[in-house]
């Protein structure tokens, strides 16, 4: 947040100039914002790629009746704010292609703030948060894959299709050493480029292919040395953490704001993504949760009280990292684009400081 707050702060000050051309230097034939949009983001999407195997193995989502709330709490929290967004921008056709953006949750910083609540915070509540934006990942994947493919060029899906072969071939055959995977996963990630569907997809497609080893039938949550996926995870996740992810805030959240006007954040663009990740998120969360309730069919967080489960919803309205990138692929114009940017960037903003408000009360003492 402090790198996206610093390239927003350059894009407003003398250094604008030097910030544009520094993202559009060409090297390797791509720009340095599509480097990092298409290429270190790939490097993200493996990482998300690796925690959903993971938890679906051995993990929090590993057996059916654990699956059921966070799914169901993803799905409302996804339709919803699609709905929303659809409502306000039914009159303006140019901007239905942004439908997406508000659908997603930024896992890290929703994380981030309810971790700031640390033992006051129930732990089936982080469980909860943490399965729900793993499920909600997977849908802004699979909604990138299937409705933001362009120019689809059939010969490079065809060898992807092979790579990606490969790739179970090799855990099939039980082979534990990384270095052929991560080769196969660089050309996968090279002929994603090229095939229309987008390049970060590359990430996910090579995590489910990386073998989880002996931690799948040794016990849920133990990492093991021995096992590629848990080595692979742990290797990268700093360097996600630390470089993928301040760089893309830095390189994406730099939003002029000269010329910014009141009309242009009540458009409906603007407003649909806002009301979409702030309004949207809670009410499809919470109707699901409380129906799925009300229908014995799941079971809520352990020792966390409905205005906790709230205070989460409300948390998933933080969009940020994800609502961004699926906003770069919705439009192409610089001021949609603009607009993606200022509105994400409110609306997550609303929604950390309107849950943490809710959160930071303390909980009731038992009688």
């Amino acid at each position: 947040m402090a790198a996206a707050a610093i390239g927003m702060v350059i894009a407003n000050s003398t250094l604008a100039v030097t910030y544009t051309t520094m993202l559009h230097t060409k090297i390797g034939g791509l720009d340095v914002l599509h480097w990092i949009n298409d290429g270190l983001m790939a490097l993200f999407f493996l990482i998300v790629g690796l925690e959903i195997k993971r938890e679906i193995l051995i993990g929090e989502l590993d057996t059916w009746p654990r699956r059921a709330l966070p799914f169901i709490a993803a799905t409302g929290g996804m339709i919803v704010p699609a709905l929303v967004f659809f409502a306000i921008n039914w009159q303006t056709p140019e901007t239905w292609r942004g439908w997406a953006i508000p659908t997603a949750t930024d896992i890290a910083f929703a994380l981030g703030v309810l971790s700031l609540f640390g033992p006051r915070i129930a732990p089936s509540l982080k469980v909860f948060l943490t399965s729900l934006a793993i499920i909600d990942d997977l849908g802004a994947i699979l909604i990138i894959a299937i409705f933001y493919a362009s120019g689809i060029s059939p010969a490079a899906l065809g060898l992807a299709a092979l790579v990606l072969v490969m790739l179970f071939g090799l855990s099939w055959l039980g082979i534990m050493r990384l270095t052929p995977y991560l080769l196969l996963g660089a050309m996968l990630w090279a002929l994603m480029l090229i095939s229309g569907v987008h390049a970060t997809m590359a990430g996910v497609l090579l995590a489910m292919a990386i073998p989880l080893g002996n931690s799948q039938a040794e016990g849920r949550g133990r990492h093991h040395a021995s096992s590629p996926l848990h080595r692979l995870e742990s290797t990268l996740a700093p360097w996600v953490a630390f470089l993928v992810l301040p760089l893309f805030g830095f390189a994406n959240a730099g939003v002029p704001l000269w010329g910014l006007s009141f009309e242009m954040l009540v458009e409906p663009l603007s407003l649909g993504i806002v009301l979409g990740l702030f309004l949207g998120k809670q009410l499809g969360i919470m109707a699901s949760v409380a129906i799925a309730n009300s229908a014995g069919i799941v079971r809520l967080p352990a020792d966390a009280t409905w205005r906790e489960i709230y205070g989460v919803a409300i948390l998933c309205g933080i969009g940020f990292t994800m609502s961004l990138f699926i906003g770069l692929l919705a439009f192409d114009d610089e001021r949609h684009i603009a607009t993606t940017k200022l509105a994400v960037l409110i609306g997550s903003l609303l929604s950390a400081l309107a849950g943490a408000a809710l959160l930071c009360k303390p909980r009731p003492r038992p009688a």
